[in-house]
């Protein structure tokens, strides 16, 4: 178990190249649940290499506990790393591949056994220990990988490399709850990298959310919900995705042009491209004085929760209604938006 520092961190592939990772500092607490969430080529598996020792930085330090690990190999750093693709040793047993790291360590076979019993337990392999590894299904291939790197009482943290990503989407909530389950009773540092926000929100404590090799905001799912730093943030946390509509700056207030949608303008807000943000689910039905009134131009389902297409005039926005109500494609409707739930952007950044 490790508190991880990262220091100025960032790195270059080569010499003048753009930075794959922009340099950062973040520091992540002893038995916490992190998530690294962004879309593909974001910089997500570049960090968590560099963490591994997989990869040496071009840019800063990495510590564990306060010790500089930056030059350490990989088996020195006492880190298990799980990859999308399972790894496992065909010719071994179950009970072998969940056993091979003590043995690497010369451990007494007693206390091997009694290790690997308790974490097949654990995992749901316990029935599973005398079968040939090879013989097993994905998700339970992607389970003795997992159980490898928990064999080891030693490990200071676990890095998941969008792990679930081969698992039958039926199985991944559960999944999901084992690796809490096991956070919690291990109080193991846990790193999990993916680019799909569910996973992401159901199972870190902080998300950190990441594009094109920048860190753009790391927190709580909630803080990450209710107020996204940026508009790329407010788009991909959240089903459906944040409304941001093209705003102007006048009499002391942003407005949305053609609604009476706004918010009162901060001090030294200044030039730039403005947008005013919500949440589909912060917009209120209304019948009279709507802030914004249009046609129903689409509806789909989230949960039991109908969403529709707002068509007004030069705006399109969402709108996610609660369960029960029933809307027809071409019917009028009208929303409000309480003026706590309206953000200003600048740039496609938070300014209030």
């Amino acid at each position: 178990m490790a508190e991880i520092t990262l220091e100025t961190l960032g790195h270059r592939y080569a010499p003048g190249l753009p930075y794959a990772l922009r340099p950062f500092s973040m520091t992540w607490q002893d038995g916490g649940t992190y998530a690294l969430l962004g879309p593909s080529g974001c910089g997500k598996s570049t960090m968590l290499n560099i963490i591994s020792g997989l990869l040496r930085p071009s840019d800063g330090r990495v510590l564990f506990d306060g010790v500089d690990v930056t030059e350490r190999d990989t088996g020195k750093r006492n880190i298990a790393q799980v990859f999308q693709v399972p790894v496992i040793y065909r010719s071994m047993t179950v009970a072998e591949n969940l056993g091979f790291p003590l043995v690497c360590r010369g451990v007494p076979a007693a206390r091997i056994r009694r290790r690997v019993d308790s974490i097949a337990e654990r995992l749901g392999l316990a029935r599973h220990l005398k079968r040939p590894a090879h013989a097993l299904s994905a998700d339970q291939k992607q389970l003795v990988s997992l159980g490898r790197g928990l064999v080891r009482e030693d490990v200071a943290a676990i890095l998941l490399d969008e792990p679930l990503t081969v698992i039958d989407p039926q199985l991944k909530f559960e999944l999901r709850r084992i690796l809490k389950e096991i956070n919690e009773e291990f109080r193991l540092t846990t790193v999990l990298v993916t680019h799909d926000q569910t996973e992401a929100m159901t199972f870190a404590k902080e998300v950190i959310v990441m594009n094109l090799g920048e860190v753009v905001q790391a927190g709580a799912p909630r803080a990450l919900f209710e107020r996204p730093a940026t508009e790329h943030v407010g788009w991909f946390i959240g089903s459906p995705a944040m409304n941001f509509l093209p705003a102007r700056q006048e009499s002391g207030r942003v407005t949305v042009p053609g609604t009476t949608l706004s918010a009162a303008a901060p001090e030294g807000l200044g030039e730039g491209r403005l947008s005013l943000g919500f949440r589909p689910e912060h917009a209120r039905v209304v019948s009279e004085s709507p802030q914004v009134a249009g046609q129903v131009e689409r509806i789909w389902f989230e949960g039991s929760d109908e969403v529709v297409a707002l068509r007004a005039e030069a705006l399109t926005l969402r709108v996610r209604l609660p369960g029960g109500r029933v809307l027809a494609t071409g019917d009028r409707l009208g929303i409000s938006v309480p003026p706590e739930n309206l953000l200003i952007y600048r740039d496609g950044r938070l300014v209030a």
